[in-house]
């Protein structure tokens, strides 16, 4: 950014609009939890070219508050705003989710990139007081999330143009809007007034992510295929436990990891499990009921995913592939191809190679990002910005 002689600031490139009315405005912050079907996404992460939910979600905020209408007008009007309203994705179908091979795995990853001035979702805008998204957790291909939070910044004039006949607050507007605008993979569950001092990222106590594996013991379910790995073979849950329980506490996971540049992949696990999804017998609903069906109470005798295996991991945050390269290897382990001293000398000497890479990405989702109350939230955002060490 330079100085004109008037000495107002001048910048250059797409963002030169918005740039330039950050220095006149003051920002209100939004708080957005959303969840999304990462199947035919490329991550969080914006990227050129490709595909992903920063992507869409920008590209609908730049159509909701597009630059260079005079009138403001925002993308739809409250007749249009229908209850479900949605595109449809248009992606390919995906196929079964199955068991990679860590050379598999990596190959599909795709990279953190910066933000890109073009990414999937349409081409950049110039958003006049609109800041881009901060998430608190950067998913990676074929990722999901149950609930996911983002922030963005934002002029409340601008904000202001959304609401148009709509009977609502201006949060509540976007939040419908978007929603009227996004594919079918992505749901914004809300949209509201951030409190003083928060940030999606930094502010953050505790992201909770589940694994989920159907293995030998559980029969297969084609409704679960984009969100269930599939493995060969019975998981010994037992041994499993106990290298989780090893996994627990302030650790270099530089076996599992790797870091972003001038970070470092020392992190604090609160907890890891693993069970199975109890299983229950599953029947017809009214079989010994006599006369008309009913259906009311079926939940009770149906169990959906009965027999999975699930991995539940709680740290107040994660480096990149860590998730899935920890649950690789304790499938290994859990698989007797390896040992559980094996496991515990990974964690013991962080050292990063072919064994410990990462599993399939389906079977990951965010299921949950935790934050302190209102009033230590900045504190909160100071303090985990500073450098982890042992």
């Amino acid at each position: 950014m330079t100085s004109s002689a008037g000495g107002r600031p001048r910048t250059t490139g797409p963002w030169r609009a918005m740039a330039h009315a950050f220095v006149y405005w003051k920002a209100m912050r939004l708080r957005i939890d959303c969840a999304y079907d990462g199947t035919d996404f490329h991550g969080w992460a914006k990227q050129p070219g490709l595909r992903t939910v920063q992507g869409e979600m920008e590209s609908a905020l730049g159509r909701i508050f597009r630059e260079g209408d005079p009138d403001r007008r925002p993308a739809m009007t409250s007749d249009e705003a229908l209850p479900g309203a949605g595109a449809d994705a248009g992606g390919s179908e995906a196929g079964s989710c199955r068991m990679q091979s860590s050379a598999e795995a990596a190959s599909c990853e795709s990279g953190m990139a910066e933000h890109g001035d073009a990414a999937g979702g349409g081409p950049s805008q110039e958003w006049r007081g609109v800041s881009r998204l901060t998430v608190a957790g950067r998913t990676d291909t074929g990722v999901h999330a149950a609930h996911q939070v983002c922030h963005l910044d934002i002029d409340p004039d601008t904000l202001s143009t959304c609401v148009g006949h709509m009977d609502s607050s201006a949060p509540v507007a976007l939040a419908r809007r978007l929603n009227h605008l996004l594919p079918g993979d992505i749901a914004i569950h809300s949209v509201s007034v951030a409190p003083d001092g928060f940030d999606a990222r930094f502010s953050a106590l505790d992201r909770i992510y589940v694994y989920r594996i159907k293995d030998g013991l559980c029969q297969r379910d084609p409704r679960l295929r984009n969100c269930v790995a599939s493995i060969e073979g019975i998981l010994d849950l037992d041994v499993m436990n106990a290298v989780s329980a090893y996994m627990r506490g302030l650790h270099d996971f530089g076996s599992f990891s790797t870091p972003n540049p001038g970070g470092t992949t020392i992190r604090d696990v609160k907890s890891a499990e693993w069970i199975r999804v109890e299983e229950n017998v599953t029947g017809n609903p009214h079989a010994d009921r006599g006369g008309s069906p009913d259906f009311s109470d079926a939940g009770d005798d149906v169990a959906f995913g009965s027999g999975m295996v699930c991995f539940r991991i709680v740290a107040d945050a994660f480096a990149h592939n860590m998730v899935r390269s920890l649950v690789n290897a304790c499938v290994k382990v859990g698989l007797h191809r390896k040992s559980a001293e094996w496991f515990m000398g990974k964690i013991d000497v962080p050292l990063r190679e072919g064994s410990t890479g990462p599993i399939s990405a389906c079977g990951l989702t965010l299921e949950h990002v935790e934050y302190p109350p209102d009033d230590q939230l900045a504190e909160r955002a100071r303090s985990i910005r500073a450098r982890r060490t042992l």
